[in-house]
């Protein structure tokens, strides 16, 4: 929750934009469940036409479920979603995998022209019937026909289509091919492409990037920046997110948060609201206990009685700050291997490989030292996998390829899968694979890949495929190997889990080598980058920014510029003076400390009079009448000064309460 006066504007925001909505769609106070769990309280979001929005949070916050909200999926258990008249909505969600047709791939993109192709039928139709019966009828019918099919643009439908398909990784040759025969990422390609083609008022994309290349991200980023209607991106791809919308919501607290900016801008403007929603935190606990101390110290008096009542009512009223938590976790395990490698791990010689007419590596060259942190990149289809298979010894070839002394691998990659015990639990699946690490460390792991609590008893035989996937990276991050091959270990994994697994691999002292799109990832774990070009694998000595940099030094001028993320909104200037606001604080400081400082004289008067009356009420001191008066004097002494001090007290508290409003 944000301070009190923050509230206040934000408040007044909302009210505006609700009273002056002239937006595509409105979402009104919603409440949504699952079971007793609220998803989401009373929460509100406004999308203009052209807002570009990246949509994050934790896993499991609802993300997804937001997006099949505003879709009409899911009902909302309170509050409305509104879209205005000429609004249409685009979904790609992860449902779409299972779509199958045995139409060809172009065929089923064109398939967003639906209006048009119903056109060009009548018109095939019309054209029939005229080689048998030229009627001029029939040619006026051709003629309205044509004059509609070319108002919906019907004669660039084809060409519309192929652009957008071979911009996201199919080749000419692919575009006549059944939809059938490709995977569910390809798949999932096609209906991006047919959402695309159907440019609907509002897209909204759903990890988009897990089934896309790095050439074909970076399509999509271009695309996207420049798409006349609204989009709203779910998606780990810290730089995706970047480089392609221009406000952030975090679902957080059952609520959507708005931020004005990129994911760049978002962490700034997270960081600064913690700052401030600490110090209001934190100030209005001391201004609870300065009242709660006040009520206690007054509550018999009765000349105070009317302001301890208003201080008991201002309690039960106040607006409670909530307290920042932390949602950075970090990494509490470490890796732990017996043994370094030698210096040499992997040494590649003449080494070719070759699927019938495909050649993917023709007597290339390659080699791999202790502590080389390499990540391989390029476009699908290049041989990425199959090369960490060669490393692997998991490929036949042709050539020569080495381990070096010591060396012990572990390979992360989708067929992996296969190796996990189906009858395990997810702990005890761990737990054989341990390395000895504790229950407690296991569970740690565990919970950095989205395992929480009775989760890690679940059969790993119910889970999906994308959390079988976190559980054969936890198994490969936790093994005592020193040189690790990791295939596209960031799909699946949240914002938060992906920079847990960032944290993980900066602190390893092993050797790696991952396969990732994921550029921002690859930027923070890599110190060399390898791509293959021509059969050959090619190497670059150095970070993957300084590898664009050099890319983008020794492009041709044809290249596209490089892209730019969205400018950060300058922050409003303060409008308090700062020699008035330094005095003021200075003020406060010097209260604070006179009040710290009475306290301690009425804790010890308070001692001194309790002490005095257990010698009152001892009988030996009647019988000495000059000790019982002195007794007595200093007794009404220290009365009279508890009764100062409380005084005083109240005066420099309210003195305090003054200066801190």
């Amino acid at each position: 929750m944000l301070p009190l006066q923050v509230i206040d504007v934000y408040s007044l925001i909302i009210t505006f934009q609700n009273f002056y909505f002239c937006g595509m769609l409105s979402i009104n106070n919603l409440s949504y469940y699952l079971g007793s769990r609220a998803l989401y309280h009373e929460a509100s979001l406004h999308i203009k036409p052209k807002d570009k929005i990246g949509l994050i949070g934790l896993n499991g916050t609802g993300k997804s479920t937001l997006l099949r909200l505003i879709d009409g999926e899911y009902v909302p258990d309170a509050g409305e979603i509104q879209k205005s008249n000429d609004c249409t909505i685009g979904f790609l969600n992860q449902d779409l995998l299972s779509f199958q047709s045995d139409d060809s791939i172009k065929l089923v993109a064109m398939g967003a022209f639906s209006e048009a192709l119903d056109v060009q039928h009548k018109i095939d139709e019309v054209l029939h019937e005229m080689e048998t019966d030229y009627k001029d009828e029939l040619v006026e019918k051709l003629a309205k026909l044509q004059e509609k099919f070319e108002a919906l643009d019907g004669y660039t439908i084809q060409s519309k289509a192929e652009e957008i398909l071979e911009g996201i990784g199919f080749s000419t040759v692919d575009l006549e091919r059944p939809l059938r025969e490709f995977s569910g990422g390809w798949r999932m390609r096609v209906m991006l492409a047919k959402l695309l083609l159907e440019k609907p008022s509002l897209l909204m994309l759903d990890e988009p990037t897990n089934h896309l290349d790095l050439p074909s991200i970076q399509w999509v980023e271009s695309y996207l920046r420049n798409y006349d209607g609204a989009v709203i991106v779910v998606s780990h791809d810290r730089q995706f997110i970047n480089n392609t919308v221009n406000t952030i919501v975090e679902v957080t607290g059952q609520r959507l948060d708005y931020y004005s900016g990129n994911y760049d801008f978002y962490m700034e403007e997270k960081a600064l609201r913690n700052e401030i929603q600490k110090g209001a935190f934190e100030n209005q606990q001391q201004k609870i206990r300065q009242t709660e101390r006040f009520i206690e110290r007054f509550r018999a008096k009765a000349t105070k009685a009317r302001q301890v009542q208003s201080r008991v009512k201002s309690l039960e009223r106040m607006d409670m700050v909530e307290d920042v938590i932390d949602e950075m976790a970090k990494v509490n395990f470490k890796f732990n291997f017996n043994q370094k490698s030698g210096r040499h791990v992997v040494m590649m010689e003449n080494v070719s490989k070759a699927y019938g007419d495909l050649t993917i590596l023709k007597n290339t060259d390659a080699h791999i030292e202790r502590e080389d942190k390499i990540a391989l990149i390029g476009a699908n289809g290049k041989g990425k996998s199959t090369l960490l298979r060669i490393i692997a010894n998991d490929e036949n070839i042709s050539g020569k390829i080495s381990n070096g002394h010591n060396v012990n691998m572990a390979f992360y990659a989708q067929h992996q899968l296969e190796s996990l015990g189906i009858n395990n639990e997810i702990l005890e699946e761990l737990k054989q694979h341990g390395s000895e690490k504790s229950e407690q460390e296991l569970r740690s792991v565990l919970g950095c890949f989205l395992f929480t609590d009775e989760d890690v008893f679940k059969k790993i035989k119910v889970l999906s495929g994308g959390e079988k996937s976190r559980v054969a990276l936890a198994k490969t991050l936790i093994s005592e190997a020193n040189f690790l091959l990791l295939d596209e270990p960031t799909n699946h994994l949240d914002m938060q889990s992906v920079n847990i697994l960032i944290q993980a691999l900066q602190q390893y002292q092993g050797t790696y080598i991952v396969v990732s799109h994921d550029r921002y990832f690859v930027s923070q774990i890599a110190n060399k980058i390898w791509w293959i070009e021509d059969n050959q694998i090619k190497e670059y000595p150095g970070t993957y920014d300084e590898f664009t940099w050099w890319q983008n030094q020794n492009a041709s001028t044809n290249t596209a510029p490089k892209n730019q993320s969205p400018k950060k909104e300058s922050k409003p200037k303060t409008s308090h003076k700062p020699a008035e606001k330094k005095q003021n604080d200075n003020e406060v400081r010097k209260l604070k400390c006179d009040l710290e400082k009475i306290e301690e004289q009425v804790t010890e008067t308070e001692t001194k009079i309790k002490e005095i009356e257990a010698q009152l009420v001892d009988p030996t001191i009647f019988t000495e009448e000059s000790l019982l008066k002195s007794t007595n004097e200093e007794y009404e002494l220290q009365k009279q000064q508890l009764k100062d001090l409380n005084d005083r007290w109240e005066e420099v508290a309210l003195k305090l309460e003054a200066a801190e409003a």
